[in-house]
């Protein structure tokens, strides 16, 4: 199969390919998404395929209205109608319970419930409406490995699986979208993102976060819940503050191997004259950092040499707990202080 990038002036071309079966890639403010029709089973199916994807682990649903929302909820409450007013186009992904044999299992991995999405981001929106159904959308690269950020990561990963990326350019957040499970009692956040915890409760009172990692045989409720995820091939440890860094140069010093650093432009100073390193600017504060790291993770797993790689950490707070959860996942837990001892 042949992979065409599609211009955001070639919108129609690719919603026909949705409409037809096939799968495309599409742009968000978050991350790409692996994009096909909702309601065709065996064009979902190609999607966990093209990704090697477990089949139990549900997709989320993009919409370009609350109305589509509307035909699938069996109950949206007034929390979140309120949510859906307040961050809808945005970075918050919605779980209801679903009305009876509204989504195949495909969709949902077996459970009752789904994860809906309204992305800000106007091609793919035009995206859905031309297409004239919601449309899946799981992060459109291999399966387990860090996200994509742009067209040319999709097409790193998937060329020849699917059938078109829809380029937009990089996109703004970089890290994927809030999951907030709305079909329980309690509001809980079961993937933290963009759209923080504080946002959240500013508008609906109270809600919960799940410190659950899901295990190898349970079937997670919303993506990127399993412990080790978006990881590059080269082994990521994350150094948790300033003061670890001068440790982290000595460490490269004495082990001589090559190795990659992602970091802000601060802390890569501290490197410039060691051969054996090659760095990845997270740039300034964490709305860049959490924009740049899964470019950043991606840049390093092209290269062979580099078998470890030290990532920084930020506070767990604000964006901060999004961009934590992921490098921590990326790591599979690992932190240079481990290392160092």
């Amino acid at each position: 199969m042949q992979t065409k990038i599609y211009s955001i002036n070639e919108i129609q071309a690719a919603a026909d390919l949705i409409t037809n079966g096939q799968l495309v890639a599409f742009p968000t403010e978050t991350v790409y998404g692996l994009g096909s029709d909702a309601t065709n089973e065996t064009a979902v199916s190609q999607v966990y395929a093209a990704k090697g994807r477990p089949s139990d682990n549900p997709l989320i649903v993009h919409v370009a209205d609350v109305e589509t929302v509307e035909k699938y909820a069996a109950i949206i409450s007034p929390a979140a109608r309120k949510l859906m007013a307040k961050f809808w186009p945005g970075s918050l992904t919605i779980i209801f319970k679903l009305k009876p044999d509204v989504l195949s299992k495909t969709v949902t991995g077996g459970l009752t419930t789904a994860a809906f999405r309204f992305p800000n981001n106007q091609a793919t929106l035009k995206l859905i409406k031309l297409a004239g159904r919601p449309i899946v959308g799981p992060s459109a690269n291999t399966s387990g490995k860090p996200s994509p950020t742009t067209a040319q990561h999709v097409y790193h990963d998937l060329s020849g699986k699917i059938a078109g990326i829809l380029d937009d350019g990089p996109t703004k957040v970089g890290v994927e979208s809030t999951v907030l499970d709305m079909s329980t009692d309690t509001p809980v956040i079961l993937r933290p993102g963009a759209v923080t915890q504080a946002q959240i409760e500013a508008v609906i009172g109270s809600i919960d976060t799940n410190h659950h990692q899901v295990g190898q045989n349970e079937t997670p409720k919303a993506p990127g819940m399993k412990y080790k995820h978006y990881a590059p091939r080269a082994q990521v440890y994350v150094v948790d503050n300033a003061k670890e860094w001068a440790k982290v140069v000595d460490w490269v010093k004495q082990h001589g191997k090559q190795v990659g650093v992602l970091a802000d432009d601060q802390i890569l100073e501290s490197f410039i004259n060691l051969k054996n390193v090659t760095s990845y600017s997270l740039g300034s504060g964490i709305e860049q950092a959490s924009a740049n790291l899964f470019a950043g993770l991606r840049q390093f797993d092209d290269q062979d040499s580099i078998k470890v790689i030290f990532a920084q950490g930020y506070e767990n707070k604000g964006l901060g707990v999004a961009y934590m959860n992921r490098l921590n996942k990326s790591a599979g837990g690992a932190h240079f202080s481990s290392l160092n001892n």
